[in-house]
């Protein structure tokens, strides 16, 4: 059973409480429900904040990586890891001359300059290769060069005492003077951290110790 109520007095509820006008379209309204006289007296409070979104707090912490990224300098890697990186780029180096050597059918020779802390490759010619990767450039290393790798020292090169090993279309290894290798390495240090990449006779396997 519905119960009615005086709309004048609804009204004036309305207005005491709410300090506006009671809306017109409700006048033909001749009850209301308990739930809704109940909700008559409640506080109206300050509109509660929006809070972000998964998305947008998302896009917030991309910029902030991204301008940490601008800000921060590249450092410089550690000793031991820029031995372990020359180490492992001199190793990719012969074996990338030796793969010429079988697949062009000519020998090709790592040539070492342990002075100036830089090498080579070069065709049977004496000719300086491309760069694989870098197009336009020779395929020289220096080590001083490259502020990756700045503090490696090429502390020892010896390939039967000459500074060159060249390899055959076989993958066979010779020393600079054209001859059968007998005994090949590289040492490279930083202080007191360092690597040594051998060059085995006859097989020419490449390693780093």
């Amino acid at each position: 059973m519905k119960r009615k109520t005086n709309d004048t007095n609804v009204s004036t509820r309305w207005t005491f409480q709410n300090g506006t006008p009671f809306p017109s379209g409700w006048r033909s309204i001749s009850w209301i429900h308990p739930r809704a006289r109940r909700c008559e007296a409640l506080p109206t409070g300050p509109p509660s904040l929006r809070a972000f979104t998964l998305i947008e707090l998302i896009v917030v912490m991309v910029l902030l990586a991204i301008g940490a990224a601008m800000a921060v300098p590249m450092f410089s890697l550690t000793s031991s890891a820029q031995v372990r990186s020359a180490a492992n780029m001199i190793a990719a180096d012969l074996e990338y001359a030796k793969s010429m050597a079988i697949s062009r059918g000519q020998k090709h020779a790592v040539v070492f300059n342990a002075t100036g802390e830089t090498y080579q490759l070069q065709d049977q010619t004496g000719t300086v290769l491309t760069h694989p990767v870098k197009r336009g450039f020779n395929y020289v290393v220096d080590f001083s060069m490259d502020s990756r790798l700045d503090q490696v020292d090429l502390s020892s090169v010896s390939f039967d005492t000459t500074s060159t090993v060249k390899f055959d279309p076989l993958g066979s290894p010779f020393n600079g003077d054209d001859n059968p290798l007998n005994s090949g390495s590289v040492e490279v240090s930083v202080g007191f951290v360092s690597r040594t990449i051998s060059v085995e006779p006859v097989t020419g396997i490449i390693s780093v110790n």
